[in-house]
């Protein structure tokens, strides 16, 4: 006797079954946290992984993606980075708008458009050096410099080109905040370097783009992107380029080691 065949799943059926297998591998892996994560609360600690184990028999830790953030390509490029690793774009989106209706050449307009992604997508403190370093591989050296400068310039003002120093860090900082000796000695090297006026240009178009009522879609600058990012056919992780891991590190930021 034939045994009857099994109705065909609907679609929210099987919506309901994914995401139970989902929860399923997600229970069974643990998520790690870096020290710095703590720090950010004023701990210096880490979990010590046995101890951790113990406590949850059955798991082990996560060494690879993590379900609870939106999956990433097989090998993500810029963009996809953009979407679905950034805290929020909106801010460099409007950079970049600036820049490009200012007329100004399509490298600064990258430059805009990528200048605060240390900020988006690591940490704030330093993230000049932390953005210039991810994209240093694939940008003409002017980009990643002007990037990598505009951490110092930031602070000084420019009359030349109507930059004064802003009203929002005076408000964020104190009144009495002094640039560290680090940043001073950058910024008066930025002032002798050929390409010191790329950086100021983000400064520029930095400032002025906290607009809450404008949105800009990240397609408006994929012509842009495509001319002067060069995108690795293997993905950004899996390159071996000395900002990889960087890349790597964005893509898995809860993996155990």
């Amino acid at each position: 006797m034939n045994t009857p065949a099994q109705p065909a799943m609907t679609l929210s059926e099987l919506a309901d079954e994914h995401e139970e297998k989902m929860l399923h591998e997600l229970n069974s892996k643990l998520p790690a946290k870096s020290v710095l994560f703590g720090m950010a609360d004023g701990k210096i600690e880490i979990a010590n992984g046995n101890a951790t184990l113990a406590a949850n028999p059955g798991k082990v830790f996560l060494m690879g993606e993590d379900k609870r953030l939106p999956k990433m390509p097989d090998k993500p490029q810029l963009i996809d980075f953009l979407r679905l690793r950034m805290a929020s774009t909106m801010h460099l989106l409007q950079s970049a708008r600036h820049a490009r209706k200012a007329g100004l050449p399509e490298k600064i307009v990258l430059a805009c458009l990528l200048h605060d992604i240390g900020v988006v997508g690591f940490i704030r403190c330093d993230h000049g050096y932390w953005g210039s370093q991810m994209i240093e591989p694939y940008v003409d050296e002017e980009i990643s410099w002007a990037i990598r400068a505009h951490q110092a310039l930031r602070f000084y003002p420019d009359e030349s080109v109507g930059y004064t120093y802003p009203d929002q860090y005076i408000k964020l900082f104190g009144a009495d905040y002094k640039p560290e000796p680090y940043i001073e000695h950058a910024y008066k090297e930025a002032l002798k370097h050929k390409w010191y006026m790329t950086s100021r240009m983000i400064t520029v178009y930095d400032v002025y783009s906290f607009d809450p009522n404008t949105h800009v879609e990240l397609e408006e600058f994929e012509d842009i992107i495509g001319r002067h990012f060069k995108q690795p056919k293997e993905g950004l992780c899996w390159d071996n380029t000395p900002s990889s891991h960087m890349w790597r590190t964005l893509n898995w930021p809860s993996r155990f080691l």
